[in-house]
């Protein structure tokens, strides 16, 4: 695994599964529990980390490895379940936050599919979750296109071809090797973090990203709504809310700004709404998110792991005027890109793969998190999807609804996935901390007809 995979990993706990997940609500009838089976088995060879587990190295040496699985079991990761009638979108959404709030059997290989049937008009979904120490967005992305078709055209599989797994690793074949990469990887990443520093290419570049880095820090001395933060139980609330793209671009065309602009400007609204509704509102108040950025190249799509940086908005909750919440976050995020903080961010990330040894790097990730928790209030990952329609046994995807995992400190957390004209806002939550997490779900959708409104 690389650092931030391995960092994943092992920041799980009881009450931080960090699984990626999302449902898709799919047109009628549902195919039967045997042929998703089937289907499922025909793509593995395309995906080899399906069948492989995660094994750690003898005294946590070195940083967990994948190999295959010899007990692999596909009825173990498919598995079904129906509602009940009538089959609502809130009865969907209580039975995936429960699924969703479930660890993943270290155990076994870390995904799992649920086929879902009793949807009202004769629709069905599906539950897919996989650990985000394999992928992150856009993997996630890929990895949809893999094992789903791009047209209604489909044959039902035959059987599988035998799969015979690579023998298991021994211990003393992973400490050897984790001594080796012990020697080798620290020096490897040095020189990639140094051949990928192309903030550091020119003076006048490099005076452009301190004088961002310093701008950045600014922003993080600003009190935050650090009411949103404490702790965290394994228990989930998930909500979902669906925005027409045009509408978004409708915005994008009288307003300036990106998309992720006016998504983070919504999100932003959604907190108004909750903090207003709480009596925690002022004028100045601010919620800090993180914006988890892809750094992920063309040759590396297809890749199941992270290649992902951070940075940081203060969404300004307290501002009362929509357009002047969007112009502040355009703010923002202009002098992040014209700054590189994105790129700066990936270099200190990288950083993580020079530690070999696991409790370094699971000290590294908590340390932060256990001194403050009130720095951080938010996630709001914003993802592309796939513009065209996906099927699963000739039957079309009408839906993608995302779930961006919670870590400790931060209660509530949106993931946003754009399909076929449609952008689809999950919303996840502790489920003690945040009962009133509809709240915010639907102050998300009212932002951008705030917004829609004003043009």
């Amino acid at each position: 695994m690389s650092g931030l995979d391995a960092s994943f990993y092992l920041l799980e706990d009881e009450n931080t599964p960090l699984h990626v997940a999302s449902v898709i609500v799919f047109e009628g009838p549902a195919p039967s529990y045997g042929d998703l089976v089937r289907q499922t088995v025909s793509r593995l060879p395309l995906v080899p980390r399906y069948r492989q587990r995660v094994h750690s190295v003898p005294l946590n040496l070195g940083r967990p490895v994948w190999a295959d699985d010899p007990h692999f079991q596909i009825l173990y990761h498919v598995r079904h379940a129906a509602l009940p009638a009538p089959g609502t979108g809130e009865q969907l959404r209580n039975l995936a936050g429960r699924v969703l709030a479930q660890r993943l059997d270290p155990g076994k290989p870390l995904w799992e599919v649920w086929l879902v049937e009793g949807l009202a008009d004769g629709r069905w979904a599906m539950i897919a979750k996989v650990h985000h120490c394999m992928i992150d967005g856009v993997a996630g992305m890929d990895l949809m296109t893999v094992m789903f078709d791009m047209s209604p055209e489909h044959e039902i599989p035959g059987e599988p071809a035998a799969w015979e797994p690579e023998p298991y690793p021994s211990p003393a074949g992973l400490l050897l090797d984790a001594g080796r990469r012990s020697v080798t990887q620290p020096v490897k990443q040095f020189g990639d973090i140094a051949r990928s520093a192309g903030i550091v290419r020119n003076a006048r570049q490099l005076g452009s990203f301190a004088l961002g880095l310093s701008r950045t820090t600014a922003r993080f001395t600003r009190p935050s709504a650090g009411s949103l933060n404490g702790p965290i139980g394994p228990h989930r609330r998930w909500c979902w809310q669906d925005v027409p793209l045009a509408d978004v671009k409708t915005i994008r065309a009288a307003s300036g700004g990106t998309v992720n602009d006016i998504v983070l400007a919504a999100v932003t609204a959604g907190y108004r709404d909750l903090l207003n509704a709480r009596g925690a509102l002022g004028p100045g108040t601010i919620v800090r998110s993180a914006v988890p950025v892809s750094v992920r190249t063309t040759g590396e799509r297809g890749e199941l792991n992270n290649r992902v940086a951070a940075v940081f908005v203060n969404l300004p909750a307290g501002v009362a005027d929509p357009l002047e919440r969007l112009r502040l976050i355009r703010e923002q995020t202009d002098d992040l890109k014209r700054s590189h903080q994105a790129a700066g961010a990936q270099t200190i990330t990288r950083l993580t793969d020079t530690a070999v040894a696991p409790a370094l790097l699971s000290l590294g990730a908590r340390i932060p998190v256990r001194l403050r928790q009130d720095i951080v209030q938010t996630v709001t990952t914003n993802v592309p999807g796939p513009p065209v329609p996906l099927y699963v046994l000739g039957r079309k995807a009408l839906a993608i609804h995302p779930y961006v995992p919670l870590t400790g400190g931060i209660r509530a957390a949106t993931a946003i996935v754009s399909y076929c004209g449609t952008l689809h806002f999950g919303v996840n939550g502790d489920f003690d901390a945040m009962p009133d997490l509809e709240v915010l779900a639907k102050g998300v959708q009212g932002g951008i007809s705030e917004l829609l409104s004003i043009h």
